[in-house]
Order: C-alpha cells, then structure tokens, then sequence
C-alpha cells in the first residue's frame, strides 16, 4: 500500500458514516470542522469546541457528534448541552450518536431527578440504531456490522466486520486474540493474531501498522519494522512520531534506522503541539534536550524549518482515539 493510500484511509476515519458531511458546510465552516476534529483527536476536547460549534449550529451531523463527545468528555458525565447536540446528529441519523445515548448511565438529570418527560430512554436509542443498521450490515456493509458489534457485543459481527474489510474491527480481532479470545492451536493462533494486524495495517490503521511492526521485529524482520514505523509516522500518529524522530536522531539508535539529525529533531520538536492529553509533551522535550546537545545551532534553526514544513505537507498528528469513546 503507497504511503498516500494509507494516510488518505487514517483520514476516512474522521469521516465515518458522513457522506455528504461537508456538502452544506461553507468553505469556514467545513475549515473549523476539520480543526476541531484534528484537535479531538489530540486529546484537546476543550480546545476543540469552538471550533466543532461552528459547524455543528450550521447542523453538520458529525461535528454535532463530535460536539457531544467533547462536552461529555469535558464535564465526565452526560450533561444537558452534550445530550443536546448528540440527539441532533441522531436526529440525522447518526448512529454513533445514538450509541453514545444509549450508553449513558451518568445522565445529570438522573441525579437531580428532573430529566425532561420527552426524554427517549437509552434502550430506545440502541434499538432505534440496531434497526438502521442492521439492514446495512445485512448488505454485507464493513462500518454498519462494526456498529452491530458495537451494539450487540456479539463477535460474530467483529469478525464479518473484520472480513469484509474493516480495519478497526481487524485491529480488534487482532487484540482479542493476543487477549486468549477463540480457540487455537498455539502456532495458529500467532499466525491469526498476524492476519488481523498485517490486514488492519495495509488498510491504513496507524494502531495496527505498530501492532504489525513488533511482530515482524520478533520474527527478525527489521527492515519490515522500519517500514511500519515509518507508514505510522507518516500517517501522524503521534507515539509513533515520538519513536521515528528518536531512531533517526540515534537517540538511540536500536533498529538501524539512517541516521537524520535533521529530521528526528524536526519531528519530535512538531510534537510540541501536543499540549493537551497523552503524556508526550514531556517525553517530547527532554528527548529534544538530549538531541539538540549534539548540534549546531545552524542544525537546529534547519530543523525547525523542516518541521514547518513536514507539518504543512504530511498528516496531522493524532493519537487515533476510537470514535465511540468510553
């Protein structure tokens, strides 16, 4: 798979089950749109709001979604305003906003006892979203079986899912397995755990690119290691960028990466935008302390040049948080 086939499919993943998402949106807002999503996805739900506002009041049913998320997220339960633009992009059919409703069990209404009489219960919701997608993944529908399985918890819909292509759900399966799921011979159940990854993997999912790339570096592949690296990085995950800048800094050097002071200080100096969750930031700057001890302050000025323009031409970075958070 060509490096830009595989950052174009990590980028699908902001777009599940949108699409005409961006066809009412104004050239602004479909702009502020994709930022809050880019800013979501870094763990920067607050940051994001704004920006996902502007086109969720323009009724873009997966900003509203999005919306949702951050608020919950924001306030860790589900509170009037995020309930308010989760139902509607249900009201549009959003099905992950109608799992997430359905879901709730921390609803701030239920605490003071005072939830509107109009208020659809949860069990509502899921069936109303089984019943949409149900006829979908009957039709042999890759996302809408990942939602069956969402809603059903059933595996054979992850598997079907994971068959008919889906990378998330191959990317599950993958981890089900290294978790003792289904039943193996033990060379098999190696051999399953690769499928699932190697598929997810080519499919574009950064996740399953690294997945992938350890179990290539346990058989002794280490070319094939780098390579995966690499197609991760590239496609923004933002670990992985930490990991990749290291290697090809030499800070260390462990898996014979070309040495590129240059581009490994870039690359770990862009993760200075990471300034909400995920832990990075830290590790980013006392990796950058370690690498600009061995530069010329010319090397550091060109890096940071390069980094300006790997962020203008390359995928954002993102920690690919899983669409229906928890």
């Amino acid at each position: 798979m060509s490096i830009k086939n595989a950052i174009t499919a990590c980028a699908l993943l902001f777009a599940a089950l949108a699409n005409t998402a961006f066809a009412e949106l104004t050239t602004e807002q479909e702009a502020a749109k994709t930022r809050g999503i880019i800013l979501y996805n870094q763990y920067k739900a607050i940051s994001a709001a704004p920006f996902l506002r502007i086109a969720a009041e323009a009724g873009d049913h997966e900003a509203q979604y999005y919306l949702g998320e951050s608020l919950r997220r924001k306030k860790h339960y589900m509170n009037p305003e995020a309930r308010k633009w989760y139902e509607a992009s249900a009201a549009q059919g959003d099905l992950y906003a109608m799992i997430q409703l359905g879901r709730s069990k921390k609803d701030f209404c239920t605490f003071s006892n005072d939830c509107p009489p109009d208020q659809k219960p949860p069990i509502e919701w899921l069936n109303q979203a089984k019943h949409m997608a149900m006829p979908k993944a009957i039709q042999g529908d890759a996302e809408a079986m990942y939602v069956m399985y969402e809603l059903t918890f059933d595996e054979e819909w992850l598997e079907k899912s994971a068959v008919a292509g889906n990378a998330l759900a191959q990317y599950w399966m993958g981890i089900g397995y290294q978790e003792g799921e289904g039943f193996f011979l033990p060379w098999r159940r190696a051999k399953a755990i690769e499928k699932c990854f190697k598929a997810s993997a080519e499919s574009g999912y950064p996740k399953s690119m690294m997945e992938y790339a350890a179990i290539l570096f346990e058989k002794g592949d280490i070319e094939g290691f780098r390579h995966w690296n690499e197609q991760a990085a590239l496609a923004g995950y933002a670990s992985t960028v930490y990991g990749y800048g290291s290697d090809l800094a030499h800070q260390p050097d462990t898996y014979g990466f070309p040495f590129d002071i240059i581009k490994g200080y870039a690359l770990i100096y862009s993760l200075r935008e990471l300034d909400g969750g995920g832990g990075i930031l830290d590790l980013a700057e006392r990796k950058l302390q370690k690498i600009s001890d061995t530069m010329t302050p010319e090397q550091i000025a060109e890096a940071k040049e390069f980094a300006k323009t790997w962020k203008a031409t390359h995928a954002p970075l993102s920690f690919f948080p899983d669409k229906l958070s928890r």
